[in-house]
């Protein structure tokens, strides 16, 4: 996006709509962000760490749906929203910690936490790469980071061009499988895995059609939307 909003418009346009938004699309938005952590391996990362009650940081976790699945399941979370409604939600109705500052506020301690999750979040941000280079530093040594954003290498980017559903004002920043990888190994991140999805959006073609698109895409990697899993280099 240029020019750049400004930190203080961005934040303002996370009001009441988004919580209502959210809330209306909650148990949608849990489910694929649940698919797309399976994909990328998380749960065999936490059946290595669940042990010792690993933590973990939901950053722009939004209502905290996937805190409170988290948290169930013995991880010990903390979330990041700067949405005022939904951070207060999440606080007030599930009893969550949720820090209602951008992370970098925060000034949480050197290797806090075991995992950061960030799902289609980075695409918001001013400044990406000063997000990852705090996630870097917040990370444990050999911690891991999810990051999930729009893939503008992928088919519908490409073959939509200026009407592609993710090219909107909210997002600020698009990434490629490429440009995404590389921003991560300059800070000091090591790539494990990454997987695309998403080969049309629902509605622009028949169900046969796109169930065939959806598994090509995955397959083939030209997928709309892509997971990428960082491990921290502790070198």
């Amino acid at each position: 996006m240029n020019p750049q909003p400004l930190l203080e418009e961005i934040t303002r346009r996370y009001g009441e709509d988004y919580l209502a938004y959210e809330l209306a699309n909650e148990q949608t938005f849990l489910d694929l962000q649940l698919l797309a952590l399976v994909d990328a391996g998380f749960e065999r990362l936490e059946e290595n760490l669940i042990q010792k009650k690993p933590r973990l940081l939901d950053i722009g976790c939004a209502v905290g749906s996937l805190l409170v699945y988290l948290r169930n399941r013995g991880w010990d979370v903390l979330g990041v929203e700067i949405s005022r409604p939904q951070a207060a939600y999440a606080v007030e109705k599930r009893k969550l910690d949720v820090r209602c500052f951008p992370l970098e506020e925060n000034q949480f301690p050197a290797a806090s936490f075991d995992l950061v999750l960030a799902s289609h979040l980075i695409e918001h941000l001013n400044d990406p790469n000063a997000l990852i280079a705090e996630v870097h530093r917040i990370l444990a040594p050999e911690g891991y980071f999810f990051v999930t954003t729009p893939n503008i290498s992928g088919f519908q980017a490409r073959f939509f061009r200026e009407r592609w559903r993710s090219l909107i004002f909210d997002h600020l920043y698009l990434f490629s499988r490429k440009t995404l990888s590389r921003m991560l190994r300059e800070r000091g991140f090591v790539i494990e895995k990454i997987v695309r999805w998403g080969g049309l959006a629902a509605g622009t073609a028949p169900k046969p059609v796109k169930r065939l698109f959806d598994k090509a895409a995955k397959y083939f990697g030209f997928g709309d939307v892509m997971i990428i899993r960082a491990r921290r280099n502790p070198a």
